[in-house]
């Protein structure tokens, strides 16, 4: 089975481009699984994978993971026999009766138009390189909906102006209009050589050293302008990432088309916002 696992895994790296973390949550699930589904046959009991599955499924509760992680690793395995039988390993599915986790969601967080103003508003007093910087990693986060882990990866490379878009894989580009592009050419052009200090630095947003900055760096610069915003706790980079994807449903982005463009591994994570886009913000 573990070769299958391999053979599914770069499926969705190479066909279907999902990103590496989402991958390796895959790799994680589906080889607990393989492991558990092989103790179970070297006991010499001669059942169906449907039957492993159910067993798999009761021990994952025994193990008393959350509703959430085992609802994952359920949608998992679901995905891969799904790929077995499509690509002809296997004649049927053996999770088709497999039960799947209800997960109880909490409400989302949004800001509004004229709360993400307000926001953007306090590094726009400031006219030093860090709150350019900062100004522009909120209208790229505000605009394209990308991780913030995604946002602080990006390397210069993955900025396309001429085809207005973000790089984040071979499989994944997330556009973005005009306006954004003029921003960005700008920041490329002046504001992010302000911070830089090696040329052969390929971070796309810099900290005052000149190297990549961090994830943890941007949630507390993001904390502090939130609270200046008067916006308190209300703001993570999940609310400008969420307010994205609202917005997008809003301006009639069909679901499939915005789990795609958020690189969702799964449609039922996309659905959420389905709820929410009816309510103006």
């Amino acid at each position: 089975m573990n070769l299958d696992i391999d053979a599914f895994l770069q499926y969705l790296t190479q066909d279907r481009g999902y990103s590496q973390n989402t991958v390796a949550a895959y790799r994680n699930d589906l080889t607990q699984m393989a492991a558990f589904i092989t103790v179970e046959q070297e006991k010499g009991i001669i059942e169906s994978y449907g039957e492993l599955l159910k067993s798999y499924l009761i021990k994952l509760r025994e193990k008393r993971y959350s509703v959430a992680t085992t609802a994952r690793k359920v949608a998992s395995a679901k995905s891969f026999f799904k790929f077995m039988v499509s690509s002809g390993r296997m004649k049927e599915n053996p999770t088709q009766n497999l039960p799947s986790p209800q997960v109880s969601r909490h409400a989302l967080s949004f800001l509004s138009p004229s709360e993400y103003q307000k926001l953007l508003a306090e590094p726009a007093k400031l006219s030093t390189p860090e709150a350019k910087r900062d100004a522009m990693m909120l209208e790229l986060l505000y605009t394209t909906g990308l991780r913030i882990s995604e946002l602080v990866s990006l390397n210069v490379k993955n900025i396309d102006l001429k085809q207005n878009c973000v790089h984040i894989n071979s499989k994944r580009r997330v556009p973005f209009d005009h306006r954004l592009s003029l921003i960005l050419e700008n920041f490329l052009r002046g504001d992010r050589l302000d911070l830089l200090y090696d040329e052969k630095e390929e971070a796309l947003f810099l900290n005052r050293r000149g190297k990549r900055l961090t994830r943890q760096g941007f949630w507390q610069i993001l904390k502090g302008y939130a609270s200046k915003a008067g916006l308190g706790g209300k703001v993570t980079p999940q609310t400008l990432r969420h307010s994205f994807a609202r917005h997008k449903l809003q301006s009639g982005t069909e679901l499939r088309q915005l789990q795609q463009l958020l690189g969702h591994a799964y449609i039922s994570s996309t659905k959420v916002y389905k709820q929410s886009a009816s309510r103006r913000g």
